[in-house]
């Protein structure tokens, strides 16, 4: 079993810049940078993920992925995503869904943000690095009033009890190299994680809207395929295999 190097700061600008410093300076695959407090932590779509002092998870992890196709890299946001849902669960009594992609939710909201970055040359990644972000000791005013509705975190959903955000960190990332290890020896396909990602998945059998650039439609989501990608059968009974970079899929009916 792959072991990970754990490297901890009280503070820092980001965990994800820190992770690609490291792997620039020529650290181990599998060094893990987390922090109490990020100053300019990211999020998906150049968006700020706001890192409280010590009440959230900030931790990621280079990764050097030989002999994985470039192409596939950016479906290790989703089994990050995997990994976050099975930590939660091994740790507490919590049921947890996610949302295609990579959205990991409890209670239909949203318990954590994952970015995945990767730096190439001629073709090929140099590194990658996984950073996974986790509400854990955020109370209801922590939210910003506009996603109080729409987020939330462990200690809320435990009713008072107290998460560990070590104890969570060190799962999720041995939950990660569990799946990384097969991702990696089957070449970039998530067949190893399809049965417990789609027994999580929140969009299943549920009415949603795909929308395109070209157009849009509607039908049932299914499941998720090795590639990734959203089974839908549309309302003509065909069904189409959607990909997360082409297209958003929303809820119908009040469905997040």
């Amino acid at each position: 079993m792959i072991k990970p190097i754990f490297k901890y700061f009280e503070e820092i600008d980001s965990t994800n810049l820190e992770a690609k410093r490291e792997g620039e300076a020529g650290a181990p695959e599998f060094t893990v940078i987390s922090a109490g407090t990020q100053t300019a932590g990211r999020g998906r779509s150049g968006h700020t993920w706001i890192s409280p002092k010590k009440i959230s998870v900030a931790t990621s992890m280079l990764l050097y992925p030989d002999g994985i196709p470039m192409e596939h890299l950016p479906r290790l946001t989703i089994i990050a995503g995997v990994a976050v849902a099975e930590a939660v669960e091994e740790l507490y009594p919590l049921k947890t869904q996610i949302k295609w992609p990579n959205d990991v939710l409890i209670d239909s909201k949203k318990i954590c943000g994952i970015l995945t970055e990767m730096e190439a040359e001629n073709g090929h990644a140099k590194q990658v690095v996984c950073g996974i972000g986790v509400n854990v000791h955020q109370k209801k005013e922590d939210f910003a009033p506009e996603i109080r509705d729409m987020a939330t975190s462990l200690d809320l959903e435990m009713s008072g009890q107290q998460a560990s955000r070590k104890a969570i960190t060190e799962a999720i990332w041995q939950h990660f190299l569990k799946h990384y290890e097969v991702f990696r020896t089957n070449g970039g396909s998530l067949e190893g994680i399809l049965d417990s990602y789609n027994s999580r998945l929140a969009n299943k059998n549920k009415r949603v809207r795909v929308v395109h650039q070209i157009h849009d439609f509607e039908g049932i989501a299914l499941e998720m395929d090795p590639n990734g990608r959203l089974l839908i059968k549309k309302d003509d009974g065909t069904i189409t295999a959607v990909d997360s970079g082409e297209v958003h899929v929303r809820g119908l009916y009040g469905y997040a």
